[in-house]
């Protein structure tokens, strides 16, 4: 399941960055200003180890350049089939952690994984809109009352922010979502908390890993930067996995009678 997983995001990762690139261009003529193209990569990759992250941006980067808005949809629907490949391997893992009988037809649930795709996408952009947004709406009301002074405070690190908190609610969904039958959140929150805390432990080691011990350039050569991406994505998939195990492991005891 986590090598199904990861391939599949791994596949992904290029079309779906770029049919978001392409959804900016799109939207952010609402706001009369565009999207930087950094602040969106950085919501993608910004929780990725840097030794792990800079050989594929420095390629995903090479690509955007030489991206028209035609490739970038195309693009986006090649992200659309990948992704919810990734997806529905996580629909498995999710029904099976839990113990669910999934009943839903076919088209249903494909239709789900192509739903959270598409709002994964929507999300990471909106959430890159956010940091325009936010400082274009103080300045108009600053117009309105002149007298006040309407700024954000230095520092106040709203990427960081969204950084941390994309992937809590995408964990939560798909623990809300995709398993076979609607659990309450209370049941839910455990295992998201765990995945997310192991998700940020696995980073720092990781990049320690990569940075320090690991020579992959010695052993996949020009390869180094994908394999070390796809043995991140690996663990963080086995991670997510064992986070709805420890779910299911929960409500298991929860529903086993106490001895008498």
């Amino acid at each position: 399941m986590s090598s199904h997983i990861a391939m599949s995001l791994m596949l992904a990762l290029f079309p779906f960055v770029l049919f978001t690139v392409a959804l900016s261009g799109a939207l952010a003529s609402l706001f009369s200003q565009h999207v930087v193209l950094d602040d969106l990569v950085d919501l993608v990759f910004g929780a990725w180890p840097e030794a792990v992250s800079a050989p594929i941006l420095a390629e995903l980067y090479a690509v955007l350049e030489t991206s028209s808005t035609g490739l970038a949809t195309f693009g986006g629907l090649l992200a659309l089939y990948f992704a919810s490949n990734g997806v529905n391997a996580v629909r498995l893992a999710m029904v099976q952690a839990y113990h669910d009988v999934d009943a839903r037809p076919f088209w249903l649930s494909r239709l789900i994984c192509f739903g959270l795709v598409i709002l994964g996408g929507c999300g990471i952009l909106l959430a890159a809109l956010f940091e325009v947004v936010l400082p274009l709406y103080l300045h108009y009301l600053a117009d309105f009352f002149p007298q006040t002074t309407l700024s954000l405070p230095q520092g106040l690190g709203l990427n960081s922010m969204l950084v941390a908190l994309l992937p809590l609610i995408a964990v939560l969904l798909c623990h809300l979502i995709l398993p076979g039958r609607f659990h309450r959140i209370p049941h839910l929150l455990p295992g998201v908390v765990l995945t997310v805390g192991l998700w940020w432990a696995a980073g720092i080691g990781f990049a320690y890993y990569v940075g320090s011990v690991a020579q992959y350039s010695a052993t996949y050569a020009g390869l180094a930067g994908a394999m070390a991406a796809m043995i991140f994505l690996y663990v963080n998939a086995a991670i997510l996995i064992l986070g709805a195990e420890f779910n299911g492991a929960l409500i298991d005891l929860e529903k086993c009678p106490a001895p008498s």
